[in-house]
C-alpha cells in the first residue's frame, strides 16, 4: 500500500513520515514524565526505522526464497519419512537446518521472580479490549470457591445444579474439594483440615503463628511451619501461606453468607493464579489502521501507569473496573509487607512480516510494524522503570517483549539488535529489554538452540504454540503431499517430539531458574473439568507456565502447579535423551496407501470452513480479534489468527493436492455460512452471510483458502487487514 491510497495526514521527518495522530500521542501523552525531548526522540525514531527497514525486508525475502526452494525440492523428489538423509542434507544446503554450535548457558540479569522462579498459569489477552486487559492483569489472584462453584468443576445436575440462589449442596461439594486440596498443599500433623472448626492465630514470644482448632479444643500444627507467610485483620481474618512458590489465602469469617456454611468459617480461598500475563498486540487483536493501533498503544500506556479503567454495568448496578492495588499483610513477626495485586505483564509485539500505516518510508511504502511496536512499547514501558509505585510492573527494572513468528536465528539476532539500538537511543542499560521467543515456526524449532544463543543475554521465555506451528508445518510442506486430517496431525509423530524438544533445548541452555518454558492454550473455556483433568500434563512435561483463556481458568490451572513440583520435574528431564530431530522433520502426510472416502473429506472441509467463517465474520465485520466461536458441534472454542492459519492452510493443502476442487470448497463455505448465521442469530451487530454470500467477510474467508498457497508462510494477516480496512472505509 502506498501513501496516495491513505486518507491520512503525516509529519515528514528526515527519512520517514509519521501519522499525525501517532506523532501527537507520543508528544502529548508518552514523552511527558520521561527525560527525552521530543525533537531528539523523533530523530532517534527516524534513525532506527530507516536503518533497520532494509534488513527487515531482506529477511522476509529470504523466507520467500527458502520456501520456493522447498517447494521446488518436493516437486523433484519423493519425500520418504523412513529415510530423511537426503531431505535433511537439502535443508542444510539451503541454510534451513543449521549446524549447532557448542553448548552454552543463558546469562540474563534483572529478571523478576514471576518469570525466573515461579511456575504458574499465563494469560494471553487482546490489549485493545480494556476490560479484558484489566481482568487479565487482575487475575494474579483468583477465588477458588468461585472457580469451582461457577464452572463444571462441580457437577451441574441434580442436587448440585446451579440455581438462582446459593445451593448449599453445591457449596458443600466446593468445601469438600478445597478440604482435600488443603490436605495436600498445607498438610497437618496427625489430622485433616476436615476436622478443623476454627482457623486463628496467636502470638508466641512476639511471633504470630496459625492456630488450627478442633471441636474438642485441641490444636493441629503445620508439618512445615515455614508455609505460614503472614496475615491480615479487618472484618475478616486472612491467613497467607505458600506452596511451590505460589501464595494462597484462607479468608475466615464465620458471619459471612458463605463462611457461615463452612465448618471452620472459611468464606473463600484466594489463589495466586495468573502470575504473568501477555498483553497482546498481535494475533488476538484487530488493529488495521492508525485509529486501531493508537488504542493498542494507549491501553499499554495506561496499564503501565496503572490508570486504565472501564465503566461497566451489571443489571442495575454501575461500577468502574480498575487495576487491583497491592495486597497488604503482616509477616509472622508483625512487620508489614505487600504482594503485587497484579500479574507481571509482558507485551507481545507484531512479527517481522507486518506493515503499518503509522509510518511511511521514503517511497511511501508502509514501514515494518514490528519496528514501530518496539519503539513505542519500549518508550511507554520506561514509565515503569525506576519508579516504585502502587502499580509497578517490573520490580527488577526490565521490559518484557514477546516476539512472535521469528524464523530462525538470523531473525532472533535482528530483533535483539533492534532492541539494543533502541536501548542505546533511549539511554537504557544494555539488555533492559528482555525477549520472549515464540517457538511457533518450523525453522525456529529445528534451530532452537541457535535461536536462544542469539538472545542468550535477553531471553526469558520460549513457548510452543501448536496451532501456528502446525500452520507453518502445513505451508512449509504444501507441495509434499496431502496432510492428515487435522485431528490426526495433532497425534502425529512430529508433535510430541516438537513439544519435548522445546523443553530439552530450554533446559540444556540453562533456562531453568532464569526464564519460562511455556506450553500452549487451553481452547475450550467452558470445559474447566476437562482442563483440570488434562492440563496437569503441561507442568509434568517440564513447562513452568502454560496459557489459559480466562481468569477462572488461571485459578483452576494454578492447582496443577501445587500438584506438580516443576523445578523437580525439570531436574529429572534434564537427564533424559534429547527428542529426535528426525521425528520433528517427519511431515504429517496422509499415507499414499490410505484413501479418504468422500464423506471423510467433506466432514473435514465442513469442520474447517465452519471454524474459519465463525472467526473471520467477527474479525472483519465486528473487529473482534479473539473470541469464543462455536464449532460445528456448538462447542465454544477460543479462536485467534493462529487457529485461522491452521484451518485455512489445511483446506488449501487438500485443494492443492486434489482431495477436493474449488467448487466444492465454495459450496462448503456457502453451506457452513448458513450454520454460522444461525449460531450468531442473537449476536448484536452480526451481519448475515446467507443467502447472498457477497459480503466482504464471507469472500475473505473463501479467499484465505483459495489463495492459501500464495500467502507468505500461510499467514492470514495481510488479507484480513486489507478486507477489514475496506469495510471500515465503506
Amino acid at each position: 500500500m502506498l501513501a496516495e491510497q491513505l486518507d491520512k495526514a503525516y509529519v515528514e521527518l528526515a527519512h520517514i513520515k509519521v501519522a499525525e495522530p501517532l506523532y501527537a500521542f507520543i508528544n502529548k501523552q508518552v514523552l511527558p514524565g520521561l527525560t527525552i525531548e521530543a525533537d531528539a526522540y523523533w530523530q532517534m525514531f527516524d534513525s532506527i526505522i530507516s536503518n533497520h527497514h532494509a534488513q527487515n525486508m531482506a529477511l522476509l525475502e529470504q523466507r520467500d526464497q527458502i520456501q520456493q526452494q522447498i517447494d521446488d525440492w518436493h516437486h523433484q523428489h519423493a519425500y520418504d519419512q523412513d529415510d530423511l538423509q537426503a531431505y535433511k542434507q537439502f535443508l542444510r544446503d539451503i541454510d534451513y537446518l543449521l549446524d549447532e554450535g557448542p553448548d552454552f548457558q543463558v546469562d540474563v540479569n534483572h529478571v523478576d521472580r514471576e518469570i525466573a522462579t515461579v511456575a504458574g498459569p499465563q494469560l494471553v489477552v487482546p490489549i485493545n479490549n480494556a476490560r479484558y486487559a484489566i481482568n487479565a492483569a487482575n487475575a494474579r489472584w483468583g477465588s477458588l470457591y468461585d472457580a469451582l462453584y461457577g464452572t463444571d468443576m462441580i457437577a451441574d445436575a441434580g442436587d448440585t445444579a446451579r440455581t438462582a440462589g446459593y445451593n448449599e449442596q453445591r457449596g458443600e461439594q466446593v468445601f469438600e474439594f478445597c478440604t482435600q486440596w488443603l490436605d495436600q498443599v498445607l498438610p497437618l500433623h496427625n489430622g485433616s483440615h476436615a476436622d478443623i472448626v476454627d482457623y486463628n492465630h496467636e502470638m508466641v514470644l512476639g511471633v504470630d503463628r496459625p492456630v488450627f482448632k478442633l471441636a474438642n479444643g485441641q490444636q493441629l500444627k503445620l508439618i512445615d511451619p515455614e508455609q505460614f507467610r503472614g496475615y491480615r485483620k479487618g472484618d475478616d481474618l486472612v491467613l497467607l501461606f505458600s506452596h511451590h512458590d505460589l501464595h494462597f489465602e484462607l479468608q475466615i469469617d464465620h458471619r459471612h453468607p458463605i463462611g457461615q456454611h463452612h465448618p471452620a468459617g472459611v468464606k473463600d480461598i484466594i489463589l495466586e493464579a495468573a502470575v504473568t500475563t501477555i498483553q497482546d498486540c498481535e494475533d488476538s487483536v484487530t488493529a488495521v489502521d492508525v485509529e486501531d493501533k493508537l488504542l493498542v498503544y494507549r491501553n499499554w500506556l495506561e496499564l503501565i501507569k496503572g490508570s486504565l479503567s472501564v465503566d461497566m454495568s451489571k443489571g442495575e448496578k454501575s461500577f468502574t473496573r480498575r487495576l487491583n492495588p497491592n495486597r497488604e499483610y503482616y509477616d509472622p513477626a508483625g512487620k508489614s509487607f505487600e504482594l503485587s495485586g497484579r500479574s507481571l505483564m509482558l507485551v507481545r509485539n507484531t512479527g517481522l512480516h507486518m506493515q503499518s500505516e503509522l509510518v511511511l518510508m521514503a517511497d511511501d511504502s508502509l514501514a515494518p510494524e514490528g519496528l514501530v511496536d518496539a519503539l513505542v512499547t519500549i518508550l511507554i514501558s520506561m514509565h515503569d522503570l525506576g519508579r516504585k509505585h502502587t502499580y509497578s510492573n517490573s520490580h527488577a527494572g526490565s521490559i518484557y517483549i514477546v516476539k512472535p513468528k521469528m524464523h530462525g536465528p538470523q531473525e532472533v539476532a535482528f530483533s535483539c539488535q533492534v532492541f539494543a539500538d533502541i536501548e542505546q537511543a533511549y539511554g537504557l542499560p544494555p539488555n533492559t529489554v528482555k525477549i520472549g521467543i515464540m517457538d511457533e515456526e518450523r525453522r525456529t524449532t529445528v534451530n532452537l538452540k541457535e535461536c536462544i544463543r542469539q538472545a542468550r543475554e535477553r531471553v526469558i521465555f520460549i513457548n510452543t504454540g501448536f496451532l501456528d506451528r502446525t500452520g507453518d508445518e502445513i505451508h512449509t510442506s504444501m507441495e509434499a503431499g496431502a496432510m492428515l486430517p487435522k485431528a490426526e496431525i495433532k497425534r502425529a509423530r512430529w508433535i510430541d517430539a516438537y513439544e519435548n524438544w522445546n523443553v530439552d533445548i530450554g533446559l540444556a541452555c540453562g533456562l531453568a531458574g532464569q526464564g519460562q518454558i511455556g506450553k500452549g492454550m487451553w481452547a475450550v473455556p467452558d470445559q474447566m473439568r476437562q482442563m483440570y483433568d488434562s492440563k496437569q500434563a503441561h507442568p509434568q512435561a517440564g513447562a513452568n507456565c502454560a496459557w489459559v483463556p480466562s481468569p477462572t481458568a488461571a485459578t483452576i490451572h494454578a492447582l496443577h502447579y501445587h500438584q506438580v513440583d516443576v523445578k523437580q520435574v525439570q531436574q529429572q528431564l534434564a537427564q533424559r535423551p534429547r527428542a529426535s530431530i528426525d521425528d520433528i522433520l517427519s511431515i504429517p502426510l496422509l499415507p499414499q496407501d490410505r484413501k479418504l472416502d468422500a464423506q471423510e473429506i467433506q466432514q473435514e472441509l465442513d469442520n474447517n470452513a465452519q471454524g474459519i467463517l465463525g472467526y473471520v465474520v467477527k474479525w472483519i465485520d465486528m473487529g473482534i480479534g479473539c473470541s469464543k466461536v462455536p464449532d460445528i458441534h456448538d462447542t465454544g472454542l477460543m479462536e485467534d489468527r493462529a487457529t485461522l492459519r491452521i484451518s485455512s492452510q489445511h483446506m488449501a493443502n487438500w485443494l492443492r493436492q486434489g482431495l477436493c476442487d474449488q467448487q466444492q470448497v465454495i459450496d462448503t463455505f456457502q453451506r457452513m455460512a448458513q450454520i454460522v448465521d444461525k449460531q450468531n442469530a442473537a449476536t448484536p451487530g452480526y451481519r448475515k452471510m446467507a443467502p447472498e454470500f457477497d459480503g466482504i467477510a464471507f469472500q475473505a474467508a473463501v479467499d484465505l483458502v483459495l489463495e492459501g498457497t500464495l500467502s507468505a508462510n500461510g499467514y492470514t494477516e495481510q488479507l484480513l487487514h486489507q478486507r477489514r480496512r475496506r469495510l471500515k472505509q465503506a
